[in-house]
């Protein structure tokens, strides 16, 4: 999973449905399996359990701190893609709506929340579908997903936010399902990765990883691309 790493940190691609941290439900995560790598690991953020890709991981206690202060002046670069159901045109376009945590673990906008903001843009037009990239500047839980939502934009796949499942089916006229069964959808979860991510180190020079799609991210795109 290790894409890039130093004396003080490591980059890794996180697979889809793994947990950043641990809990009683999950004991394997992503801090757990990193301190059998390295005694001292701190993650740096944190991607949603069914979100793919790019997560920092501190080896020290320094490094830590040095990553978070960037984290929390918001200097640290974050690209996610998504592929979103419908046809969409976002040129730059910014989202600015406060976010409020509920006590479900869910969120909705409203004015006394916390401020939040994401730009997007859209990357390839499908039939039905889109490409797009997303660029969060703050870190509210479930960001991306709940501003995508606000733009009648929700992530393929992401059924809590409006979001539907993609089906061979719907794109394939020649598919044919075995007696007696129920179709699956292609991904088993949303279509959200993390792409790539840009900080400095602890000795001041620019660091940019880049995360390749997953398996099941690839077949989706690949099916869009082949059925336009």
């Amino acid at each position: 999973m290790i894409l890039w790493e130093d004396n003080d940190y490591m980059v890794i691609n996180k697979p889809p449905h793994l947990a950043t941290l641990a809990d009683r439900s999950e004991p394997v995560s992503v801090l757990s399996l990193a301190r059998t790598y390295a005694d001292a690991a701190q993650v740096c953020h944190r991607l949603d359990k069914d979100t793919s890709g790019i997560l920092a991981i501190a080896k020290n206690p320094e490094a830590y701190r040095h990553l978070n202060m960037q984290f929390e002046k918001r200097t640290v670069g974050k690209i996610y893609h998504a592929v979103v159901d419908g046809l969409h045109q976002f040129e730059n376009r910014l989202v600015d709506m406060p976010i409020i945590k509920m006590d479900d673990g869910l969120v909705r906008i409203g004015r006394e929340g916390k401020p939040a903001q994401t730009y997007f843009i859209s990357l390839r037009s499908y039939k039905g579908h889109t490409l797009v990239e997303c660029r969060p500047i703050t870190g509210r839980m479930h960001q991306i997903r709940i501003h995508l939502s606000t733009m009648q934009a929700p992530i393929t796949g992401d059924d809590i936010y409006g979001g539907k499942p993609f089906y061979l089916s719907s794109v394939k006229r020649s598919f044919n399902l075995k007696k007696d069964t129920d179709e699956q959808p292609l991904m088993k979860r949303m279509a959200l990765h993390a792409y790539s991510l840009e900080f400095k180190d602890t000795s001041g020079n620019s660091v940019k990883v880049v995360a390749p799609y997953p398996k099941d991210f690839q077949a989706l795109v690949r099916q869009l691309e082949a059925n336009e």
